[in-house]
């Protein structure tokens, strides 16, 4: 027996997975999850993409009851950097072992190998959000769904939407140009990750078992004819030369009729565009689909233009909820790998008892051109937790609303309007699909 066996600890073991474990450590996730088996397309893309060297389970003897994984991740923050960071996913522990503390243990496990990594961020969505408060994570994104009458609401669109063309395409074979609109997009807003090879696939992802009746995923192409950067793109109907791919939108479609004629429904996957003409044509196509009542919409972002297009927002059924969890794992790389939109010189007093490394004072003095963020022993000016630094981190939770929930301690006046104001990010974080 190793010397960190359950049988001499009492304690379930946690380590690294061994080769050959896959498939009984992804079991034990599943059934923490309610035991309904995944499309054998998920459950292999996710074997490709999770490198079991980030993968910590739990074992008490042969059972595996406690899961946890890191995918290696580029996450946009504001100014436009690409930083390290762990997309901490699968977490679970089993029924049975509830209440003996092994959550923590591999909270406290990962953000030590996240530090030895000498990655400055960890981040996640939470199945249940209050979870993760505890470990220093603070919720930095939200996201927007809608379910929008497409019978009642109108959409006014910009100048040049009518010179966007559209056209169908079968999702697999304009994979490539897609993923090309959405590397463009990914430096502009905050949040968004750079997808490295193997991840594109997951858009493609399209069990019949989840579609609950509606068709397979389709495809519409947005192309500006002529433009200065044309490409070539087949797929679909055909080979189309010279129409420069401008943004994509992926979508079901659920047919569906009553006594007084059809109201099927728009299920929209993924859109994305690279300019607000782009953008307006693909929604206007989405709302004139024939056959169909409604659009839903999930995890959008917070400021998505559509939302200032509608005749009438009451009729889109606009909910927001929680995205981004966000752990700033070493504050002084993180707060000085991003740009602040206003000149900011403030000391702050961080709380964090979980990852110790990061209590003390940290003088951060940037602006839109850079930063710098270092130990010191001058006076605070601001007294926060870790967990409120990651809410902020991103620029869509403003440091300002914390203070007045009583999360952020004004120790200099002036000083939490100043930081809030070179904090903020012009447009909101986003995250665009989940991991």
């Amino acid at each position: 027996m190793g010397k960190n066996s359950a049988s001499e600890t009492g304690r379930p073991e946690l380590r690294v997975l061994k080769q050959g474990e896959w498939d009984v450590w992804y079991d034990t996730l599943i059934r923490a999850f309610g035991g309904v088996p995944e499309a054998a397309e998920e459950r292999e893309l996710w074997d490709k993409l999770l490198d079991p060297d980030r993968a910590l389970g739990a074992w008490d003897g042969e059972t595996c009851v406690a899961t946890a994984g890191a995918f290696a991740f580029r996450l946009t923050v504001p100014g436009g950097a690409a930083l390290p960071a762990a997309g901490v996913t699968m977490v679970s522990v089993a029924a049975t072992h509830r209440r003996r503390g092994l959550l923590t243990s591999m909270m406290r496990r990962q953000l030590d190998d996240v530090r030895a990594w000498g990655w400055p961020l960890a981040i996640l969505t939470a199945s249940e959000p209050q979870i993760y408060g505890r470990f220093g994570y603070g919720i930095g994104s939200f996201q927007v769904s809608a379910e929008i009458d497409t019978t009642r609401v109108g959409l006014s669109v910009p100048p040049g939407t009518d010179d966007v063309h559209l056209r169908y395409a079968v999702p697999a074979d304009v994979l490539d140009v897609c993923e090309a609109v959405y590397a463009r997009r990914v430096s502009g807003r905050p949040g968004m990750i750079a997808r490295i090879p193997g991840w594109e696939r997951l858009g493609l992802v399209d069990p019949e078992s989840e579609r609950e009746g509606a068709s397979p995923l389709q495809c519409v192409l947005a192309e500006r004819i002529g433009g200065s950067e044309a490409t070539s793109v087949e797929g679909g109907g055909g080979r189309r030369a010279g129409g420069e791919v401008v943004g994509y939108a992926r979508f079901h479609v659920k047919p569906d009729w009553d006594a007084s004629g059809a109201k099927g429904a728009v299920r929209l996957r993924d859109l994305h565009a690279l300019d607000p003409a782009a953008q307006a044509a693909l929604w206007r196509f989405l709302f004139d689909i024939d056959l169909t009542s409604t659009v839903k919409a999930y995890a959008r972002p917070v400021d998505e233009s559509w939302q200032y297009q509608v005749s009438d927002i009451r009729r889109c059924a606009v909910r927001v909820r929680d995205a981004l969890h966000v752990r700033l794992v070493d504050v002084g790389a993180a707060l000085q790998e991003r740009t602040y939109q206003a000149p900011v010189d403030v000391v702050f007093e961080v709380e964090d008892a979980f990852c110790p490394w990061n209590a003390g004072r940290w003088r951060l003095s940037g602006d839109a051109k850079g930063a710098s963020c270092e130990r010191t022993t001058d006076a605070a000016d601001l007294a926060l937790s870790v967990r409120e630094l990651g809410a902020a981190y991103l620029g869509g939770v403003s440091l300002a609303a914390l203070g007045a929930a009583g999360r952020v301690r004004e120790l200099r006046q002036g000083a939490l309007t100043e930081a809030s104001v070179g904090f903020a990010s012009v447009v909101a974080p986003w995250l665009p699909h989940g991991f």
